[in-house]
């Protein structure tokens, strides 16, 4: 997507019509706050005021969000290119959703829906994420996060004086200040404040003035073709001690424990110079057009990635997934590249950890379902550096449950955790010796409606400031061997290692 010419200065983002329509839902806001009997959240009170209107044609959203962030506030940008320019990009917080534990995503759910039910907002409507939404994810585990490059993941508090983000927790969701939607041409901004008793419309209305005075009109930042200074790669653990984590893995398989457990590795990039997010997210996204290429920024932290691996997309009562599981590499040879995809599509043990991927979420959408479909076969998909078994499933809602809802079914699906999930779930710490945190977790947004999309967070890194701690795993079944299983990492680590060591 092209990026205008028109100066930021020169950019009128809300034109009198628009901020008048404002002003008056920030007196309804105002009005509803006052009147409330209590706080809707547990963190505070106060109404969601909101206007989508058509942004400038031409402009990059993550470019955007990514040159006009401030120190430390939540930034968030979700997109699909090679789906017809799909993109979301957040700025700010106007509220914060935040909860911990097993009842992580329920928690969620219900302060969202009150939250939504309560703003005074457009409906959704044009590109997926118009309108008011909520931006962030959560952890692989009920209380992830808790190693020390996680901690103080989340600011103190929000930008612009609002209820914000107190820590680091498993669930973190942000209703954005200022978020740009994208499908195709069409392009809509949204802008929202969150309004309290003690607030005055005008006060409000001159802290949305300043959010968008400050927006930069930018692409994003191109990666340093020639960096200076040492760059090293290390395992954050010998790779002897994943080899012999497979090995046990492997034994307990045998012995009838659970048919497949995922590990993950983790390998950090130590550079002379503080990594560049908006410069990291824009090389991954030319790399890997076809996938999901986020960032989640909290703090001094920012969590990026590109995964091809689709959670859930909630659209309406229809539900849409794709189990994803077993890999190899490829090949600049063209015949070489079609006779490994052929030899993956025949792999026994390949297709047995695709199986058990789309039986179980077959089984978890269909008690919520009219129907549930899976394709009879897996396809071979094909990414930048490593080819896939996938299976589309999709299925019809028998009940409204929302994006997160769904989410909280399939999360974490076979690919990710295990099967049965309860065994994988003890022993994945215990084997893999470290917190996952946000890896292998669902990455998204959700809207009023309750539609939204959420990935699986792979193919990332969390980034703060020098060091980037980078994270791959494999399903471990009972034919793995752990030579190879530590080789198949290595692939998948190329994502993210080229872009990251210079």
């Amino acid at each position: 997507m092209g990026v205008t010419r028109a100066r930021p200065e020169s950019l009128e983002w809300l034109d009198a019509a628009a901020r008048a329509l404002l002003a008056a839902r920030l007196e309804t806001a105002l009005r509803r706050a006052r009147a409330a009997a209590g706080p809707a959240l547990a963190d505070g009170g106060g109404t969601i005021a909101a206007v989508t209107v058509p942004a400038p044609a031409g402009i990059d959203p993550s470019g955007v969000v990514a040159a006009s962030r401030r120190a430390d506030e939540p930034w968030f940008c979700f997109e699909q290119p090679d789906r017809d320019g799909t993109a979301l990009a957040a700025l700010g917080c106007a509220r914060a959703i935040e909860a911990h534990g097993a009842e992580r995503f329920r928690i969620a759910t219900r302060a969202w829906r009150a939250l939504a039910a309560e703003a005074v907002a457009d409906p959704p409507s044009g590109p997926s994420g118009s309108g008011l939404v909520a931006v962030g994810g959560f952890a692989f585990a009920p209380e992830g996060g808790s190693a020390p490059q996680w901690s103080g993941f989340a600011p103190a508090q929000g930008s612009g004086g609002a209820t914000g983000l107190r820590g680091f927790a498993p669930a973190s969701l942000v209703v954005p200040e200022v978020a740009f939607a994208r499908r195709g041409d069409e392009l809509q901004l949204t802008v929202a404040a969150h309004a309290t008793a003690d607030d005055t419309v005008e006060g409000l209305l001159e802290r949305i003035d300043a959010r968008l005075a400050g927006l930069r009109v930018a692409p994003l930042p191109l990666l340093d073709p020639a960096p200076h200074g040492r760059y090293d790669v290390v395992s954050a653990m010998p790779p002897e001690h994943y080899e012999s984590a497979v090995a046990r893995a492997v034994e307990r398989i045998h012995a009838g424990e659970l048919e497949k457990v995922v590990l993950a590795r983790e390998v950090q990039v130590h550079a002379p110079v503080a990594h560049d997010p908006g410069a990291i997210l824009g090389a991954l996204r030319d790399a890997f057009p076809g996938c999901y290429v986020y960032a989640v920024g909290r703090g001094g932290a920012t969590f990026v990635g590109a995964t091809p691996e689709l959670l859930v997309r909630r659209d309406g009562e229809r539900a849409s997934t794709v189990a994803l599981a077993g890999s190899t590499r490829r090949s600049a040879d063209p015949a070489v590249d079609d006779h490994l995809g052929e030899a993956l599509l025949r792999s026994d043990k390949n297709r047995g950890e695709q199986a058990i991927v789309t039986r179980r979420i077959a089984q978890a959408l269909r008690p919520h379902a009219v129907w549930v479909a899976a394709a009879p076969e897996p396809t071979v998909i094909r990414i930048a550096n490593i080819q896939h078994l996938a299976t589309p499933i999709r299925a019809q809602l028998s009940k409204p449950l929302g994006a997160i809802a769904l989410a909280d079914l399939l999360h974490p699906t076979p690919a990710v955790g295990g099967e049965p999930f309860g065994t994988a779930e003890r022993m994945i710490p215990e084997l893999e010796g470290f917190d996952r945190g946000w890896y292998a977790g669902p990455v998204g947004w959700t809207d009023g409606n309750g539609d939204g999309e959420l990935c699986v967070a792979l193919r990332c890194a969390l980034l703060r400031g020098t060091v980037a701690h980078c994270y791959a795993g494999v399903g471990v079944v009972r034919d793995s061997d752990p030579a190879g299983e530590l080789a198949e990492t290595e692939i998948k680590l190329q994502a993210l290692l080229p872009v990251l060591a210079g």
